[in-house]
């Protein structure tokens, strides 16, 4: 393995246990001996801006949000690729079409047009509650970053038809993310080691679902959890132990990176 310079975490399933909703302190510990060390460390995950309240104790160098599509830092705005309005148009009229409901995501809230058991537990996963939104439709005219709507494998092909650049970003099987087809999680994770100035062979990434597949593509260094897909686990350098387990403190600690 190369010196590794950088470190990207996805959130559920990596570092918060899905399980006991919380992050470990052995987590919480290694996230600060990474930077004292010099390893500059990253957030990548398909959640919101909003839904990164203070969990983990310690400030990152950059965070990749809506599976990519947003990506910044304490300083500035690093990539923006929200949705482009008339493929947010069109995936609110496909969702209709099979009875969906979808909330709207944009840098500050989030906005649904009705609500279903997948869409609310897709949110509770998060430790987040979703309402009915009586402005949709003004929400649906501003900058749309990410879509979420319920949807097992054999719809996701009608969220997403007729649209011009949108793809489905799944980790879960009953509910989906909506992003930019031309962007995802390995399009945020490259712009940020442009922005640093990073070489991918310096780069590590852990992720344990399939929304985490393309920022392993990005790095040279994906680690798969325990408990991750094996879809990811295929295409992983290397599969740490689970997040019950503190897979990721065990592995930086025995590759001598904390």
């Amino acid at each position: 393995m190369n010196e590794i310079k950088i470190a990207f975490f996805d959130i559920d399933g990596t570092v918060f246990d899905m399980d006991t909703k919380t992050v470990s302190d052995r987590m919480k510990e290694t996230f600060k001996k990474l930077r004292e060390n010099g390893i500059k460390i990253c957030i990548a995950t398909g959640r919101s801006p909003i839904l990164l309240y203070d969990i983990f104790g310690v400030r990152f160098d950059a965070y990749v949000t809506f599976n990519g599509s947003y990506c910044f830092n304490d300083d500035e705005v690093i990539f923006s690729n929200p949705l482009s309005p008339k493929d947010v148009q069109q995936i609110i009229k496909n969702t209709r079409e099979i009875n969906r409901p979808v909330a709207l995501a944009t840098k500050t809230r989030f906005a649904a047009n009705g609500l279903d058991d997948d869409l609310l537990a897709f949110f509770q996963i998060g430790g987040h509650s979703i309402e009915e939104s009586p402005d949709f439709a003004e929400v649906a005219k501003q900058e749309v970053f990410q879509i979420m709507s319920g949807g097992y494998l054999s719809e996701r092909p009608q969220l997403v038809k007729d649209t011009d650049n949108a793809k489905v970003a799944a980790w879960w099987d009953r509910a989906v993310d909506i992003v930019p087809a031309d962007g995802g999680k390995g399009v945020g994770v490259t712009k940020v080691l442009e922005y640093f100035g990073i070489d991918r062979a310096n780069a590590m990434a852990f992720g344990d679902g399939n929304n985490d597949l393309e920022m392993f593509q990005a790095v040279d260094n994906g680690i798969a959890m325990g408990n991750g897909s094996d879809d990811l686990k295929a295409i992983a350098r290397d599969v740490c132990g689970k997040v019950s387990e503190d897979g990721i403190y065990h592995y930086c600690l025995e590759h001598g990176l904390i």
